[in-house]
């Protein structure tokens, strides 16, 4: 599917939010789509479209700015998403996927991610894992991780890929665990749609209070879309 154009003052105004050069690590950056009532789909395991074709075409543009593109072991079962750039057509500038699949139950081959690289218009991933797989992959990089540890994660990233800036887009569990991770995001970049998913949706919430600053606002024809900061904790 082609994207719609960009909208002319999006990248004035995405433009504070971008990846700048951090010392020894990758810049992050946080971003997703939510309902009015802070859900991301509509259940688990559900697909669902909350953002306008405009604001689409922006998350395209954000992955062109980034070197790769993290989601969970849910997002790639339940969305099968490419996690390629169609801004341009510039396949080269695809961010390089990142996907966390500690139950293992996650399969590049068969997936949208591994159809596009066939065709050539997207990248292999890096499989982050706990330990070794009982069977590698093709064309797959892995990355074992015995814990979980959100710094040393980005560190390797960094270290061993070259990685200087990712992108974080889902799901629910990964978005929750960074929202109370502040000091590892840089850049925060919500989209915002009109539109209830209900109790039973899945939600994104941290698990303490958070606060924000370098707050700035874009209203599109349905959505709006929210960047920021986190606010430093003064030690």
């Amino acid at each position: 599917m082609s994207l719609v154009p960009l909208r002319p003052e999006l990248p004035q105004f995405l433009d504070a939010y971008l990846p700048k050069p951090v010392d020894a690590r990758p810049f992050i950056t946080l971003t997703y789509a939510q309902s009015l009532d802070s859900r991301i789909s509509k259940g688990h395991g559900i697909r669902t479209n909350i953002s306008h074709p405009e604001t689409k075409t922006m998350t395209h543009y954000l992955r062109y700015h980034h070197d790769g593109i993290l989601v969970g072991t849910g997002t790639a079962l339940a969305d099968n998403p490419g996690l390629n750039c169609k801004y341009l057509d510039e396949v080269e500038r695809s961010p390089r996927p990142i996907v966390l699949n500690f139950s293992q139950k996650w399969k590049f081959e068969g997936s949208k991610m591994h159809e596009l690289f066939l065709n050539r218009q997207g990248r292999s991933p890096i499989v982050v894992l706990s330990e070794e797989p009982a069977q590698r992959e093709p064309d797959v990089s892995y990355l074992i991780c015995a814990s979980m540890d959100w710094q040393l994660l980005f560190d390797r990233l960094y270290a061993e890929y070259g990685l200087k800036s990712i992108m974080v887009e889902g799901g629910a569990s990964v978005i929750n665990q960074l929202l109370v991770r502040q000091e590892l995001i840089n850049s925060l970049i919500i989209t915002i749609g009109p539109v209830y998913l209900g109790k039973d949706g899945v939600q994104v919430s941290p698990s303490i209070s958070r606060e924000l600053n370098d707050i700035q606002w874009w209203k599109g024809t349905t959505d709006v879309i929210m960047c920021a900061r986190f606010r430093k904790v003064l030690s």
